[in-house]
């Protein structure tokens, strides 16, 4: 790594190097019941809705009891309804909410609430897993890019995954815009999935590009 990636590196995690399961409270681990509400999560970042809002909705569904595929299924339409709404989560709380259900339906018959099942039956691959991951309602290519960056701090079967908006905002701030040369700034898993959730930060803000760069520059 040289000097100037180095510095950019420090200067972007320690600004934005959270990422969202973080956020949302979830102490991600590779076991069923953080990874089910890393699919909640990556259903809700799903919307055109901001991410703070999303992550509000995630906590709420969880505080709620409704962050394991028996809570959300046993929970009412109603209920789900109620927790996004208290989550501010209001555009779209009706339809997510019926997609939440489903999808809770979904990983029991199916993979009996344990997503590990799921990775299991794609044979840990990548691309197999993002297919199955689409399988759940509210779940496109975006949701299963957001799962993936960042269940490959805990699944190292799916790393490096970082698609083009996390390459995009590497770009900006003049980092390896290949994905191997910027996986290999990051020392681990975890430290990948939050190099990844920086990154999608500051595609979406120059103010955030600058912010880094001149936080670097100063360093």
């Amino acid at each position: 790594m040289g000097k100037k990636d180095g510095a950019v590196l420090d200067a972007l995690l320690d600004r934005f190097g959270r990422t969202f399961a973080t956020e949302a409270g979830i102490k991600l681990a590779d076991q069923p019941k953080p990874l089910y509400q890393l699919l909640v999560l990556a259903t809700l970042l799903s919307a055109r809705i901001s991410a703070d809002v999303a992550v509000a909705a995630a906590r709420e569904l969880y505080a709620a009891g409704y962050g394991t595929p028996r809570g959300m299924r046993e929970a009412s339409w109603q209920d789900r309804v109620d927790a996004l709404g208290r989550g501010h989560y209001r555009r779209y709380d009706e339809r997510t909410a019926t997609m939440l259900g489903d999808g809770a339906d979904l990983i029991n018959d199916r993979w009996k609430g344990d997503l590990r099942r799921l990775r299991d039956e794609a044979k840990g691959d990548e691309r197999r897993i993002a297919d199955l991951l689409m399988e759940f309602p509210g779940i496109g290519p975006t949701g299963a890019d957001i799962f993936l960056r960042e269940v490959q701090a805990v699944w190292p079967q799916v790393a490096p995954h970082l698609d083009k908006r996390v390459l995009d905002g590497a770009g900006k701030l003049g980092l390896p815009r290949q994905a191997r040369p910027l996986a290999e700034l990051a020392h681990s898993g975890d430290e990948l999935a939050r190099l990844s959730a920086a990154l999608v930060r500051v595609s979406r803000s120059k103010k955030s590009v600058d912010a880094v760069k001149s936080a670097a520059a100063a360093g």
